[in-house]
């Protein structure tokens, strides 16, 4: 187990040494702290609950967020075949699964630290620049501010979890940072688009297809379309999830590095 927690704190000192990684939380931290105080503007801050104030601020700062999670794990196994380190790599006393996994797990903890990074800078500037009296526009009767905001941000996490395992499938067989980035953007900025197209009350099977079930946030007020439920969408997203990792492990495994 030791050996396995070296490998993975290897894995994030290869992500956290790096300049670009500061710079993206550093920018992440800037929007997540400016939002906010742009909405206390013009009397914004005695108007606006800062639940409000920070839901909305996550909203927008949250594809920043998806963009950077995706370089990071679009980086991380491309990146050693791009660097020719991935023969030092291999040739070390740790199974191919270990590695990869360590590799996974870095990347995942670091989509956890950016995200929290995000929603307590939001919520903290807005406690101190907006309003704790004002009502809150959108929020369910059986619900709280504070439980809805939670639960909205677990449902924008597991889109984020979804668009990283796909960014590191395309990364670990393809070996290509720009196509793992450049297909993970796609279907992060087309996923609404698709979900109008193939409407599940329209047609029966698109409810299995992955772009119809990443949004969970269309369970918030009741089922989703054509009877779709919170159950059913994170089945297929697990469905999905488990394909996508088996597709990794394989290749990785199966993959001839000796050219």
């Amino acid at each position: 187990m030791s050996n396995f927690l070296m490998l993975v704190h290897n894995e994030n000192m290869k992500i956290y040494r790096r300049m670009r990684t500061w710079v993206m939380l550093g920018i992440l931290a800037f929007m997540s702290i400016i939002i906010p105080y742009l909405f206390s503007g013009n009397g914004g801050g005695e108007t606006t609950s800062f639940w409000e104030g920070a839901m909305l601020s996550v909203t927008f700062v949250s594809f920043l967020n998806t963009i950077f999670a995706v370089v990071i794990a679009a980086d991380s196994v491309a990146g050693e075949f791009s660097w020719g380190t991935i023969k030092l790599l291999l040739i070390r006393p740790w199974t191919r699964s270990k590695i990869l996994f360590s590799k996974y797990l870095s990347v995942l903890l670091f989509s956890i630290l950016s995200t929290l990074t995000m929603i307590l800078l939001a919520l903290g500037t807005s406690y101190l620049l907006l309003s704790s009296t004002a009502d809150v526009g959108m929020i369910p009767e059986n619900m709280t501010p504070a439980s809805y905001a939670v639960i909205s941000w677990v449902f924008e996490y597991v889109d984020l979890f979804i668009t990283i395992a796909i960014a590191f499938m395309v990364s670990t067989v393809f070996r290509s940072g720009a196509l793992a980035i450049g297909l993970s953007l796609f279907i992060l900025f087309t996923q609404g688009i698709f979900g109008m197209i193939f409407n599940p009350e329209r047609y029966v099977w698109a409810k299995y297809i992955l772009f119809t079930n990443m949004d969970l946030s269309q369970y918030m007020y009741g089922d989703g379309l054509g009877g779709m439920t919170l159950g059913f969408s994170m089945l297929i997203l697990a469905v999905y999830y488990a394909l996508f990792m088996g597709i990794s492990w394989y290749v990785f495994n199966k993959r001839d590095v000796a050219a």
